[in-house]
């Protein structure tokens, strides 16, 4: 049940966007910008990422619909991303998105966490300054999302199927504000 008089036909950070306009414009553009716009990384890595962040922050609506926006981006490879929830570590992606994975969690648990040596590891997975800059950048983005979505109590479906929808959505058009009045 949300916490605010929210519109009940929209979850999550839909649902906020549209009872905050002049904010959530800026929000979509912010992601619209993170997983759409240029960036050395792939759209499924990008989803990929903010879908990992979210799992580790508890945030089913993000997670669930982040997640099958990346299997939407993976194709024949979406099994990638249970694989990575599972256990990245043993996940069969490359070892720089590993690395970049590692980074975002430690980006989910406190900034502060990432060393040095988390870089140097990436480098050598053959990361480059834009593809750790843009990990970090989603990570801390997603935090922020999932606190907002979790801390307003947004509605969340227990329907899988509503999920899919949403990614298949957000992989061809991608984040474009909801066009629905209180």
């Amino acid at each position: 049940m949300p916490h605010i008089s929210l519109p009940p036909s929209l979850p999550g950070i839909r649902s906020l966007a549209v009872y905050r306009p002049e904010t959530g414009k800026y929000l979509y553009e912010l992601v619209q910008l993170l997983l759409r716009g240029a960036s050395p990384l792939s759209e499924a890595d990008r989803e990929l990422i903010a879908t990992y962040v979210s799992y580790l922050n508890n945030c089913q609506f993000c997670y669930q619909s982040h997640a099958a926006a990346a299997r939407c981006l993976y194709g024949n490879q979406e099994k990638l991303v249970d694989e990575v929830l599972k256990d990245p570590a043993t996940a069969s992606i490359s070892p720089k998105l590993k690395t970049l994975l590692r980074i975002a969690g430690k980006v989910q648990q406190l900034g502060k966490e990432v060393l040095p040596e988390d870089i140097d590891a990436a480098r050598k997975a053959g990361a480059n300054d834009r593809d750790i800059h843009d990990t970090v950048l989603i990570a801390a983005t997603f935090c922020m999302f999932n606190r907002y979505v979790d801390g307003l109590g947004t509605t969340t479906s227990e329907d899988v199927s509503d999920y899919i929808t949403m990614g298949e959505r957000m992989s061809t058009i991608g984040y474009v504000l909801p066009n629905q009045p209180l």
